[in-house]
């Protein structure tokens, strides 16, 4: 059996116009699972890649951002119930036995993660995202949504955030840090904020003036425009980590330098092309040069609850169904301010 819910569709690859609302199938309760009323999703740049995607299964609903309240559980589901405040991520399934599902990090399960939409589920159904009325989900996958936090500023934590989060846990970042990010959009004015909070001393690497007051705002210490390779040399040996997440072409080459011996330069925000650079621009500090997914369940619940403790949340712009195409079109010519969530109330 299957339960009918009201959702917005992608009919076509790379089509914007083509959204449509229509209506698809969730399943009923299995003993596991949780029932979710969406009400807000957030729009991520991934969204918009996906549609782009030669790849991708057509009609698709996007959206892996989500955050609602609980309306049924199964039998066997102890840690939600009706009316709970939830999130919902970028992954609702993994196999639950391998060594990267068994150490929290569902993310690498090695049998395949199930991606919340556009993935092959456990029962051969392609999963369905958040910009829709509604979800069922395994319980392991929802998480909780704290008080401190509205339900629409969640919404982008359950990927901007943990994607931000992740790595900065991972390279332990924290009082003593010198930490800088290139960019200050979507992912970048979160990373601020989180580094900020867990004590570090902030940079924001920028390319223009327009953004350096809200850079302060949300916790950095200093502000640095880098147009010309000569803007780089006074910033040398400077920085512990460096947190990349821009999804444009950068010369690489020219960042590594800023690192201290050992650092660490991590991409968070993927660029459209290949990364190329000279190597001996990392002979002098022993850079490192890595990328970073989002984090596993357990991780993403810490890291809301960091969030809530310390008054973290996105900047967003509110929007209606009606708006997605145009936001998508905005998000690839960079004018979202930072960035958008869907109020699912708007669905007709």
């Amino acid at each position: 059996m299957t339960q009918p819910v009201k959702a917005l569709q992608a009919r076509t690859k790379g089509d914007f116009s083509a959204f449509e609302q229509t209506i698809i199938q969730r399943r009923d309760l299995r003993q596991d699972d949780v029932a979710i009323e969406i009400k807000y999703c957030g729009i991520c740049h991934s969204d918009v890649s996906m549609v782009q995607w030669q790849g991708a299964h057509f009609p698709m609903v996007p959206g892996h951002e989500i955050s609602g309240i609980v309306t049924a559980v199964g039998s066997d589901v102890k840690d939600f119930k009706p009316g709970d405040r939830v999130g919902v991520g970028c992954f609702v399934n993994s196999c639950g036995k391998c060594a990267a599902c068994r150490a929290g990090r569902e993310q690498f399960c090695e049998k395949g993660t199930v991606i919340v939409f556009d993935s092959e589920d456990d029962d051969g159904t392609i999963t369905q995202g958040g910009y829709s009325q509604a979800i069922v989900v395994k319980d392991h996958f929802v998480l909780h949504i704290p008080d401190e936090l509205s339900l629409a500023d969640a919404a982008p934590l359950l990927c901007a955030g943990i994607t931000t989060y992740n790595p900065m846990k991972q390279y332990q970042i924290g009082a003593g840090s010198k930490v800088a990010v290139i960019g200050l959009g979507g992912l970048g004015h979160i990373a601020v904020q989180f580094a900020a909070k867990m004590g570090a001393d902030v940079t924001v690497l920028g390319h223009s003036e327009s953004k350096r007051e809200e850079a302060q705002q949300f916790g950095a210490t200093s502000y640095e425009i880098l147009r010309d390779p000569a803007d780089f040399a006074p910033l040398a040996g400077q920085y512990d980590f460096i947190l990349n997440t821009v999804a444009v072409d950068l010369n690489i080459g020219d960042y590594l330098p800023l690192l201290k011996f050992n650092g660490t330069l991590c991409y968070v925000g993927i660029p459209s092309d290949e990364i190329h650079f000279n190597l001996f621009s990392m002979f002098g500090n022993q850079a490192n040069i890595t990328a970073s997914n989002v984090g596993g369940i357990a991780l993403t619940q810490e890291m809301l609850d960091f969030a809530a403790k310390n008054h973290i949340k996105p900047q967003i712009e509110m929007i209606g169904i009606d708006d997605v195409a145009d936001a998508y079109q905005n998000i690839l010519d960079s004018k979202v301010h930072y960035r958008y969530v869907i109020d699912m109330a708007t669905l007709k």
